[in-house]
């Protein structure tokens, strides 16, 4: 009996020590978008262009925002998530604009695994994009 007692405590302890791989992956995700908008935003500050971001099926494109001249007319290739079963709720498009601060911007990326679980990565406009729960202020 103490046998299968202490087998019972060790296995709680380590499922509650293991995160959940579907959750984990997508944190992954969140904070790979949040390296990639930065950096375009900052590439759209030095080069004086505005960049706009937008979800396609499988993944997401960054392009010249409307207005501005894109390269011979190139169509920019998307960019795929690393786990297939993610993918961004609604259709927002975000404009990662050369002015040091952009009005307030967010996008909800969720797991096909984790239904009802999104994850949000956000900016307040000043600060650079965070990734955490939905509806908490970056």
């Amino acid at each position: 009996m103490v046998v299968v007692t202490i087998i019972a405590i060790g296995s709680a302890g380590v499922m509650f020590a293991l995160r959940d791989s579907a959750a984990s992956q997508l944190e992954r995700e969140g904070l790979r978008l949040a390296a990639m908008l930065e950096s375009a935003r900052a590439q759209s500050r030095s080069s004086g262009q505005a960049m706009r971001w937008h979800p396609v099926e499988g993944g997401f494109v960054f392009e010249p925002a409307a207005g501005a001249a894109s390269k011979a007319g190139a169509t920019p290739a998307p960019t795929r998530w690393l786990s297939p079963d993610t993918r961004v709720q609604g259709r927002p498009d975000l404009v990662l604009g050369p002015e040091p601060l952009l009005p307030p911007q967010s996008v909800l990326i969720e797991s096909a695994l984790l239904p009802g679980r999104p994850m949000q990565v956000a900016t307040d406009g000043l600060r650079p994009f965070r990734v955490g729960a939905p509806g908490v202020t970056p």
